[in-house]
């Protein structure tokens, strides 16, 4: 495909790879997908169900916090649980981490350089090493240490960058290696640019985020934009895309970000217009429809619904599926690209619905031998 349409080639950033459990990060591995729970870690039924969702959403990795003792006491039940890595987040108290650590987590999210003494440092990445953990260093424009606001007089890229090399010469003055980097602030501009400095003076895998990007849409739209243009770069290993919604959300919005961009492609892929006087069917609650339906293929193929025939057998030759309006109720189905069959408006949502799990089922079918190859 590259070779063919280079417009669409993405160079990534050399990175070194590390293991957070057993997904890696970074080097030539899928950019993967990241989210938080939001219940309390120290109720950890609730906590697993969260998980579950979001494993359903196709969540790589999910980060708990751990602020309290609490919370690392119901982690290994939570570990056992999951059938994805999971990240303790830990902010000052080392001893959390060396619960976290010993309770399963693949990875703690913490700064080396502000859980207080060098033996406890010491301490947190001896706990690291012998339970095969990473470590995320975590720096952030709402809580960069005092010193370089001092330095700098507010936050800047420069602030974030020697905030994030300060931490990591500490685990490397320890020998730990297997660590990653995020440099997130809400203002993307600070962020993409801190991110373009380190991205030049590190090797390490890098964490993405626009942190408090705000709520569904608002954080969709400034995400895509900061995380986009850097992934666009070839910038970027793993994401969290940070909302003011629902952990399976974010889960969602960063994989449609990833297969915008071509990155990763898991699921339906909708091809849909805005919808206009021109319409042949109710083009929005029908996308709504589909795309609330849909959820359960995690099979890569795309779906085209387009309310009419302007632009409508132009997209549906590029999609697996798709489906143009027509008059009087009576609307076109392509087919890999070629006109198939009409379909009636009763009965059209579950008629592709249909037609879309028959292909993923195919597709599946296919990829069994030359997975097996």
């Amino acid at each position: 495909m590259s070779s063919l349409r280079p417009w669409r080639h993405i160079e990534r950033r050399k990175s070194r790879q590390i293991m957070v459990g057993n997904v890696a990060v970074g080097g030539d591995a899928p950019v993967t997908v990241q989210t938080m729970t939001n219940t309390p870690t120290s109720d950890a039924a609730a906590t697993i169900a969260q998980i579950r969702r979001c494993e359903e959403a196709g969540v790589d990795i999910i980060r708990v916090s751990c602020p309290d003792k609490a919370s690392t006491a119901a982690l290994a039940e939570i570990v056992q649980a999951a059938k994805v890595p999971i990240v303790a987040d830990i902010h000052f108290h080392y001893q959390r981490a060396l619960e976290a650590a010993d309770a399963g987590a693949a990875c703690l999210r913490i700064n080396p350089g502000n859980i207080g003494s060098a033996d406890r440092v010491a301490e947190v990445v001896a706990a690291a090493r012998a339970n095969g953990c990473a470590i995320r260093i975590g720096v952030n424009a709402g809580s960069l240490e005092k010193d370089l606001l001092e330095k700098y007089g507010e936050p800047c890229p420069e602030a974030l960058v020697e905030s994030a090399l300060d931490h990591i010469r500490i685990l490397e003055d320890h020998g730990f290696d297997n660590y990653k980097v995020a440099v997130k602030a809400s203002d993307l501009f600070l962020a993409v640019a801190a991110y373009h400095q380190l991205a030049e003076t590190v090797d390490c895998p890098l964490h993405l985020g626009i942190t408090e990007a705000g709520g569904l849409i608002g954080g969709t739209v400034k995400s895509s934009i900061g995380m986009g243009s850097l992934l666009w770069a070839g910038i970027g290993d793993t994401i969290r895309v940070s909302l003011s919604a629902e952990p399976e959300e974010e889960v969602r919005v960063g994989y449609e970000l990833l297969k915008a961009l071509g990155i990763r492609n898991r699921g339906v892929r909708v091809v849909s217009c805005p919808s206009c006087a021109r319409q042949g069917f109710d083009v929005i609650r029908t996308v709504q429809a589909l795309e609330e339906r849909l959820q359960h293929i995690r099979t890569p193929m795309s779906l085209s619904v387009l309310g009419c025939v302007v632009n409508g057998p132009g997209e549906a030759r590029e999609t697996d599926i798709g489906i143009t309006g027509g008059g009087n109720g009576k609307h076109m189905v392509y087919l890999s690209g070629v006109t198939d069959h009409h379909v009636q408006d009763a009965g059209m949502i579950d008629h592709i619905v249909r037609l879309v799990e028959a292909k993923a089922a195919e597709l599946e079918a296919q990829a069994i031998p030359q997975a097996a190859e």
